[in-house]
């Protein structure tokens, strides 16, 4: 059943011209992106399906295309536009750290790392680099696999801070059991990364753990 079957005050793109996007329950934003439902399935039961299946929006768009493209009536068009709507969302993001200062939007830094690192099954340790003003510069992977003290490289850090000019980083890692509480191995490696890049007078602003629904900052806390 397509979207324009539905009576007019049932149909999402009505309701949201209508009330605003706030007033669509998760299915129905979900429906206006699938636009037609599967035989024997309404397009709002598939995508409060997806949502079921996925554990929400969270984990719908942090699955792979590969998991996608397993679920019945999810052709090339639903997924591509499934997988747009988290790219855009992380551009927006990047975009808004690269034009203002990272202190002046710590909550665009913390919803950009959830998209860019929650779900993922490895650890990943990222580094946000910064310049003197702590606008973004680039965000890149460093090291992943099992972190440790010995084996995140600040000689890799620096050099890479050295390339891009930066006075400043903020470190990021993920949870993969998706608790999002800093270790005392965290702590030691924060530290050690601050002593390192303060001999070529960089700081390290932040060192931020995330998890699978929240994302915890040492220097809140602080630990830095």
């Amino acid at each position: 059943m397509p979207l324009s079957d539905l009576p007019p005050d049932a149909r999402p793109r009505e309701k949201l011209l209508a009330r605003g996007p706030q007033a669509l329950a998760d299915a129905e934003l979900l429906a206006l992106l699938l636009r037609t439902g599967i035989q024997g399935l309404p397009v709002l039961q598939l995508a409060q399906s997806l949502l079921d299946q996925f554990g929400g929006w969270h984990g719908l768009l942090h699955a792979k295309v590969a998991d996608l493209a397993r679920v019945k009536g999810l052709g090339p068009a639903k997924r591509a536009e499934i997988a747009a709507v988290l790219e855009i969302a992380r551009r927006s993001l990047l975009q808004e750290l690269a034009q203002r200062p990272v202190f002046d939007a710590p909550d665009a830094v913390k919803q950009f790392l959830r998209l860019k690192l929650a779900g993922l099954s490895h650890e990943v340790f990222c580094v946000l680099f910064l310049d003197a003003q702590h606008r973004l510069i680039a965000m890149e992977e460093m090291f992943r696999g099992t972190l440790t003290q010995t084996s995140v490289y600040p000689r890799e850090v620096i050099k890479r801070g050295l390339d891009l000019g930066c006075a400043a980083v903020i470190l990021a890692h993920n949870h993969p059991s998706g608790a999002a509480e800093p270790s005392r191995a965290d702590e030691l490696l924060t530290q050690a990364l601050k002593n390192a890049l303060a001999l070529v007078d960089m700081r390290v602003l932040d060192h931020l753990v995330v998890g699978s629904g929240e994302v915890s900052s040492l220097a809140e806390r602080g630990l830095i």
